[in-house]
């Protein structure tokens, strides 16, 4: 996973007018002149040429139209919070995702879902059978959709869901700095003036949301790996078990 490193550029270059000077022949006059200067969209999407809400409406279009997406970094949701490493695409996901010291997979084929841990995952503190949690360590571990643990985990898998959830701003949008991430030139959206959110947009190619400052310290994520297609298939029968209609408490 390679860092997007900020780098903020000027919001337009200047415009230069010199007039270079008259010159004249024997055959007529010629005039010269220079001025003008470069235009800061040239060789963008022209993104940044438009108001706020009519880029919101082309970042979100242009995320519900791509059929998969990588997501990282951190949410805070109710006080806690959450490492995610999660690729998703429109029938399902496959991840990591990491809270309060323990981190667990997650893969979701349709509507059929998997979580794989270790040991002293479910250990759950010592509640749990030890036997069985080693049983469970390491194996992919079908979560019924009966279960609580599904609808609580199955949003870590749903591009629609969790991007639905993360690419709003809040209070009055506008237009930031021009910046780069990670090579990329994007134009920052910042709600009330950052207090609301923060979120770069591409201005090269379709205009993906690339990164995410969420309001309130709730987190920061990135945006990765737009329309990348990568391999969702569910594990080998030798790699994953059938707990029953509840998994262990955890």
């Amino acid at each position: 996973m390679s860092p997007f490193s900020p780098r903020r550029t000027s919001r337009a270059n200047p415009a230069v007018a010199l007039c270079a000077g008259l010159g004249l022949a024997a055959t007529g006059s010629v005039l010269v002149s220079c001025g003008g200067g470069e235009d800061p969209d040239a060789g963008t999407n022209g993104v940044a040429k438009l108001e706020a809400p009519e880029i919101q409406r082309k970042y979100k279009a242009a995320a519900d139209s791509a059929q998969a997406v990588r997501i990282t970094g951190t949410l805070v949701s109710k006080g806690v919070s959450y490492e995610l490493d999660m690729q998703l695409r429109n029938d399902g996901g496959a991840g990591s995702v990491g809270t309060e010291g323990r981190t667990f997979r997650l893969l979701r084929v349709g509507e059929r879902m998997y979580l794989k841990a270790d040991a002293e995952f479910w250990r759950g503190d010592g509640k749990n059978d030890a036997d069985a949690a080693k049983k469970l360590s390491g194996m992919y571990v079908r979560v019924p959709k009966g279960d609580p643990a599904y609808k609580r985990l199955s949003g870590f898998t749903d591009k629609k869901l969790m991007l639905g959830g993360l690419l709003g701003l809040h209070g009055t949008v506008d237009k930031g700095d021009r910046t780069e991430l990670g090579g990329v030139s994007t134009l920052e959206l910042t709600g009330d003036k950052g207090a609301g959110g923060t979120l770069n947009v591409s201005l090269e190619g379709a205009p993906y949301p690339l990164a995410l400052k969420r309001a309130g310290n709730a987190g920061t994520v990135k945006l990765q790996d737009w329309n990348e297609k990568f391999t969702l298939r569910e594990p080998a029968e030798k790699d994953r078990v059938d707990y029953g209609k509840q998994l262990p408490a955890s």
